[in-house]
């Protein structure tokens, strides 16, 4: 008699359909653009390193004195095209003498036993900041250095930081590109996959409405759902992420340097925020729908 009893069937209620299918692709779709926002930030930590590498370099008069050399880097330093490292203007006198020694390094060949004297310059090296690392703003910058007394030539190698800038400026536009696109194939996927979701509670959603319900009492339980799936998306996709960036770390030391651990923490909280506004306005706009359609179009 006990076996031949019925189980209660469980009613479904208002916002309750299989969530564990939408959190899946909600966090597979945004660890796809999260993965792709992070190579932006060690793309953009690269370009910044290389622009940061400039040098140029600044071949003085000879014979120009101590106080004089000292007045020099004193006005070189206060140039707002000079690079700063830790409060530190990146000026660096490299005196002739280490020149020679440099050069007979390189060469083998000691030209000072036959010419009886040091030929080359002192000079001072400037690392130049990113900001004013342009082709035509090393330009400016050159014409403005060679007008300061005791400076006799100003160089640095014109061609390579052209093409550097050349390339970096066409990796930016592919790469934020592919992320404007990429961006509008989450939005439509995660919207997809909430309308899918909500497809099964069109019926109660008509039932709830046709039982005098409000809109807002309808669409208040798959708001909250939708919106909370969208935040434990973006942390499992930030975990995700997270895993993989010290995987990539352990497994590539040198790829450690380009890390930017801020944007890195701001690209999860976006993540987090995405998800979150993503599947409150999917939501909306799938119950909205299915409220705004006649019974026979529910079939």
């Amino acid at each position: 008699m006990a076996q031949n009893q019925l189980k209660p069937i469980r009613k479904k209620k208002l916002g309750n359909y299989p969530h564990t299918m939408v959190i899946f692709s909600i966090t597979l779709s945004l660890f796809v653009i999260g993965l792709f926002g992070i190579l932006l930030i060690h793309a953009g930590k690269l370009s910044k390193i290389i622009k940061e590498s400039i040098e140029v370099q600044v071949y003085l008069d000879r014979d120009l004195t101590q106080p004089q050399l000292a007045a020099l880097k004193k006005t070189l330093s206060k140039k707002e095209y000079i690079a700063y490292k830790e409060k530190e203007a990146q000026v660096r006198f490299f005196s002739k003498e280490e020149g020679a020694k440099e050069f007979i390094k390189e060469s083998g060949e000691d030209f000072l036993t036959f010419l009886g004297e040091n030929p080359l310059r002192d000079a001072y090296i400037l690392k130049i900041n990113p900001d004013f690392s342009e082709s035509n703003q090393l330009k400016e910058i050159k014409s403005d250095l060679e007008n300061i007394p005791g400076v006799f030539e100003v160089q640095y190698v014109e061609s390579l930081i052209t093409s550097i800038n050349k390339n970096l400026q066409k990796l930016s536009i592919i790469l934020i590109s592919f992320a404007g696109i990429l961006v509008l194939v989450v939005i439509i996927l995660i919207n997809n996959t909430l309308k899918l979701a909500l497809f099964s509670q069109r019926f109660l959603i008509r039932s709830m409405q046709l039982v005098g319900a409000t809109s807002y009492f309808i669409q208040r339980p798959f708001l909250n759902r939708a919106t909370f799936q969208g935040i434990i998306s973006g942390i499992l996709a930030s975990l995700l992420l997270m895993g993989l960036l010290k995987y990539a770390y352990y497994q590539l030391n040198e790829l450690y340097v380009l890390r930017d651990e801020l944007q890195i923490v701001i690209l999860f909280g976006c993540l987090i925020a995405l998800g979150c506004i993503l599947g409150f306005f999917s939501s909306y706009r799938a119950v909205k729908k299915y409220l705004g359609m006649s019974l026979d179009e529910l079939y």
